[in-house]
């Protein structure tokens, strides 16, 4: 591991000062689940590394606030999981965040910082994709909001500047009841990456909202209107050709370890229709 320094703000606005100042030389510190491996291998190699859990604003909170459940920066999976409000409302993030990692590092892992990774298997991407989710940054030109569809650039990028960093993680509460559920394809039980990531929501009106991850260099979130995926009376084959168009921007890599390429493709559809199905029985209980 290569020296840095290590700087505790007590505020936004003074952690902000310290990005502006080492531009592109510092790091944040959160859970550190995944920063700690990255200095440790001198993947990163900061001049500074900054630690944001003295600062008040982004201590682990889970809110109502204007229409939104507003999830803090600092706020770890374990906390998600037990919420009985993300669990009523987003089912979905609750299946996702309870298989992030280890029990141990669920109690340190923060959702922001999943995001933030702009990693293409990051569990939580597909359900805050279903539930359009918004990510709140602050920087050096005040405070903006952006939908996490937008926030997600490409493997391992994402729209944070260089003296940025993101406050919370806000999901619109629903109006009207949603379906939605989660599932995922692992190379073996417990914990590993994911070799597909996906969630499935759909609504009273006939949307269905799917995403999708790992199998290229973001997660993917495709809708259809059509209303044959969202019916319960059609049939699997009815469905099959709806369901295999929200799959055609798949691009697995053809050099991962987890899974073929080949493999995966087959396998999207499969775990699309068992999501599906989940999300169409929980919709039908809901409302």
């Amino acid at each position: 591991m290569q020296p840095f320094t290590y700087a505790r703000p007590e505020t936004v606005e003074a952690a902000i000062a310290l990005l502006a100042e080492h531009r592109g030389d510092a790091e944040l510190l959160a859970g550190g689940t995944d920063l700690i491996i990255e200095l440790r291998n001198r993947w990163k190699t900061p001049k500074v590394v900054i630690d944001l859990k003295r600062i008040d604003e982004l201590a682990p909170a889970i809110v109502e606030k204007d229409g939104f459940l507003s999830i803090s920066a600092s706020t770890v999976m374990a906390d998600i999981v037990a919420d009985e409000r993300v669990q009523r409302l987003f089912p979905a993030l609750v299946e996702a965040a309870d298989v992030v990692g280890s029990i141990q590092i669920r109690n340190r892992a923060t959702l922001a910082g999943n995001i933030c990774n702009g990693s293409p298997a990051a569990d939580t991407a597909p359900p805050l994709l279903v539930y359009e989710a918004e990510v709140v940054i602050a920087g050096t030109e005040g405070r903006r909001r952006m939908r996490v569809d937008d926030f997600i650039v490409g493997r391992g990028e994402v729209a944070l500047g260089d003296a940025e960093l993101v406050t919370a993680i806000e999901l619109p509460i629903p109006a009207e009841p949603i379906g939605s559920a989660f599932t995922r394809m692992t190379r073996r039980r417990g914990t590993d990456l994911a070799s597909i990531t996906l969630c499935c929501g759909v609504d009273s009106a006939g949307m269905t909202r799917l995403a999708y991850g790992s199998v290229g260099p973001r997660a993917l979130l495709i809708l259809d209107d059509s209303g044959v995926l969202a019916d319960p009376a059609a049939t699997h084959e009815e469905k099959a050709p709806y369901l295999d168009r929200m799959f055609v921007d798949a691009s697995p890599s053809p050099t991962s370890m987890r899974a073929g390429p080949e493999y995966r493709v087959a396998m999207l559809p499969v775990l699309g229709a068992r999501a599906l199905q989940t999300a169409i029985e929980r919709l039908a209980h809901a409302t």
